[in-house]
């Protein structure tokens, strides 16, 4: 059983390893059946910049210029601007490339002059030749703050890039969340009545899906659809292959395993959350997770190339098309 040409898809996504999965799905999926909601919970102000790393990030990997080696920020970039404001004494922590730059500049004019985050997103996808529908999660001010074993309290930039992961968390809070709104475009796509499948892509569940799911009504209206949510794992035989949910994991108590993941959106998020994808290398793991209440399936989720996508994309919307919430 194939995934429909007549359903629509909504995919939750992080940075990096949300974005890949994002791409997988943008190449089998026919543009106005995708829509892509990425988390802001990780936006900040930074030298006078409105800046949307999950956004830009995606963004980046859907219009393919994203720097493939790092993993963030724009291909061939230069760094004229950081090095001239580190000469200058000022913050170069948050590594702002010359290219990345006209992106931040173009969203601050923007939201300056009155337009929304999903105005914003929207244009900026346009102007990049972006087909498919990537929007905000919300157009409100949401921030992740990280409680610390120290009890300091950090905004999550400082945390991931300034502090560069070390602190030991204790948990997490989303300021702002509880008069936050979702942005027109993710409850649109919520509300779609050929909605599908929600895919959760293979993103931090703490700091990158949690917030998404958090926003009021967002929960309420995954309950009323008919769409099979569906979440991709992000550890792997034991690991994060991108940023520090298996630190965070073993620092809250967790253990590092694809099995306390599925634990993890079994508990929070209670018969809404429908499969689980487990990698080859988590086998084991399969029986455990059905347990849970989750339908699960067992492929191969590390993507390394374009075709590694695009597979996995396909894998999962079949697999949703299986699954009868």
């Amino acid at each position: 059983m194939g995934f429909s040409s007549q359903s629509s898809c909504l995919a939750i996504s992080g940075g990096v390893g949300g974005a890949k999965l994002a791409l997988g799905l943008a190449h089998i999926l026919e543009p106005g059946t995708l829509t892509i909601a990425g988390n802001t919970g990780d936006d900040f102000v930074h030298l006078g910049f409105f800046i949307s790393p999950d956004l830009d990030t995606v963004m980046y990997t859907l219009a393919d210029l994203n720097n493939k080696e790092l993993g963030w920020g724009q291909a061939g970039e230069s760094w004229n601007f950081l090095d001239a404001v580190t000469r200058l004494g000022g913050d170069s922590w948050f590594r702002l490339g010359d290219r990345d730059i006209g992106t931040h500049v173009i969203r601050t004019q923007m939201l300056v002059a009155g337009k929304s985050l999903s105005e914003v997103t929207s244009h900026l996808c346009r102007q990049v030749g972006i087909k498919h529908r990537l929007v905000p999660m919300t157009d409100d001010p949401v921030a992740t703050i990280v409680h610390t074993r120290t009890g300091e309290k950090l905004a999550f930039q400082h945390y991931f890039v300034r502090d560069e992961c070390r602190p030991e968390v204790t948990g997490f809070a989303f300021s702002g969340i509880d008069a936050a709104k979702p942005a027109p475009g993710f409850s649109e796509a919520l509300a779609d009545t050929s909605l599908a499948a929600v895919v959760v892509c293979p993103s931090n569940p703490f700091v990158s899906v949690d917030p998404v799911f958090r926003l009021p009504g967002v929960m309420d209206a995954v309950a009323s659809s008919k769409a099979a949510v569906i979440a991709v794992s992000p550890i792997v035989g034991g690991q994060a292959l991108k940023g520090p949910a298996a630190k965070m994991m073993a620092e809250l108590g967790m253990p590092q395993t694809a099995l306390a993941v599925a634990e993890h959106y079994a508990r929070q998020y209670s018969g809404q959350v429908h499969g689980f994808v487990l990698d080859e290398q988590d086998r084991r793991f399969r029986d455990e997770v059905e347990l849970l209440g989750l339908s699960t399936i067992v492929t191969n989720t590390v993507m390394v190339t374009l075709q590694d996508r695009i597979n996995l994309a396909e894998a999962v919307l079949d697999f949703s098309s299986e699954i009868t919430p």
